[in-house]
């Protein structure tokens, strides 16, 4: 087997990595101590987990529901049924009063009759935790909540969802609802990367609609030491405190999840604590370049001596800033002796990533040239170095 040692760094893009980090690195800085049931700490451009504490545990996702609901409004836009400018006019199934499922929850205040846009009814669902806007929009993208739930179920599961299952479209109480701290990051995770146009409403402080005016919840949206652009809080007294947090540093953004914590202040004391440690102690860098050469090996009986090699693919991983020194890569070629014909992207080999001596990563080398089958004499030649 041919071993050739490379170096290949840089910086961002998408990739479909997650790993531990306290398992995966040789020296993984110690994770901070966290005040609430479960939680998880996820680099946004690799899905990577840098530390997490019962994050498949199924709990009362309470109003984090509500990104399970945008995004279903989301992706009925993004298929032309709907549009943001649509106006919809309020049923009285959205209207609080006289609804004894609503009372004393979040409300954006609609009423029977009113007309507003799928905009502005995404903006008290996301703003205000409308549960009354939930139900408007439920009614108007798919006809009903039992349908509009259905829905919710199906892009779970497209999602890869499996500790979550939804039975209403606002997250308040109900038997069988029920979500976990990682899946709400990957939830998050589509979230922004989907919906540019629709994200930056998950950090606009306030909503006036109809002479109220309330404050969105998420107080992370005000500290002026991290550049927090959303996503959502949520409570009920089954579920605790909840709360999803998305912090921007230069090109890197990291998702903290807290669920279960003990108060408002304390949710947001905890993500505070995942977001800085994450961002004091991990870089984003990119490993490998799609269609950069990193090496050229000999091939026999080609129209050409020698390919390049390289991967099909952009790959980046989050990074303990302490290891990056000692982050190396290496690629072994699947035989010794390769011969034509060669296929572009077809697999040589294998690029393995090392901490130290620790593998923790690989994937497979492929050909970046196409070497097509050398003429008789060429081939007659070449059999003969070979042979002789």
């Amino acid at each position: 087997m041919k071993i050739r040692q490379f170096i290949a760094f840089a910086v961002l893009s998408f990739s479909a990595h997650s790993a531990f980090a306290d398992d995966l690195f040789v020296n993984a800085p110690p994770a901070p101590q966290i005040q609430a049931a479960s939680w998880v700490l996820m680099d946004y451009t690799t899905g990577q987990v840098l530390t997490a504490f019962d994050e498949h545990v199924r709990r009362n996702p309470a109003s984090l529901t509500k990104l399970m609901t945008g995004y279903v409004v989301d992706r009925a836009i993004d298929s032309k049924r709907i549009s943001a400018d649509d106006v919809v006019t309020v049923g009285k199934d959205a209207w609080a009063q006289g609804n004894p499922v609503f009372k004393g929850s979040s409300l954006m205040f609609l009423k029977p009759g009113d007309r507003l846009t799928v905009r502005d009814l995404s903006r008290g669902l996301i703003i205000d935790s409308g549960n009354d806007a939930c139900v408007a929009l439920a009614d108007y993208v798919a006809g009903g909540e039992p349908q509009f739930v259905a829905m919710m179920n199906k892009y779970a599961s497209q999602l890869g969802l499996r500790d979550s299952h939804f039975e209403t479209v606002h997250g308040l109480d109900a038997p069988g609802q029920h979500s976990s701290a990682y899946d709400l990051a990957i939830l998050s995770r589509a979230i922004i990367h989907g919906e540019p146009e629709f994200y930056h409403m998950y950090s606009e402080r306030s909503l006036t609609w109809n002479g109220i005016t309330q404050q969105n919840r998420n107080g992370l949206l005000w500290d002026k030491n991290l550049n927090v652009d959303g996503l959502k809080t949520g409570h009920t007294s089954g579920a605790g405190f909840n709360l999803i947090a998305s912090s921007v540093s230069g090109q890197r953004r990291l998702i903290a999840v807290v669920m279960g914590a003990e108060s408002p202040k304390g949710r947001e004391e905890q993500a505070r604590k995942l977001l800085h440690w994450g961002q004091q102690n991990f870089d984003t860098v990119q490993i490998l370049h799609k269609g950069k050469k990193i090496g050229k090996e000999h091939v026999w009986y080609g129209d050409k001596d020698e390919f390049d090699v390289g991967t099909d693919q952009d790959v980046y991983m989050a990074l303990p800033k302490s290891e990056v020194s000692n982050i190396k890569a290496k690629y072994v070629l699947d035989r010794q002796d390769m011969a034509a014909p060669l296929k572009t992207g077809q697999r040589v080999g294998e690029i393995e990533l090392f901490d130290r001596d620790k593998l923790i990563a690989h994937w497979p080398l492929v050909s970046l040239t196409e070497v097509k089958k050398g003429g008789m004499w060429s081939r007659f030649s070449d059999y003969l170095q070979q042979k002789f």
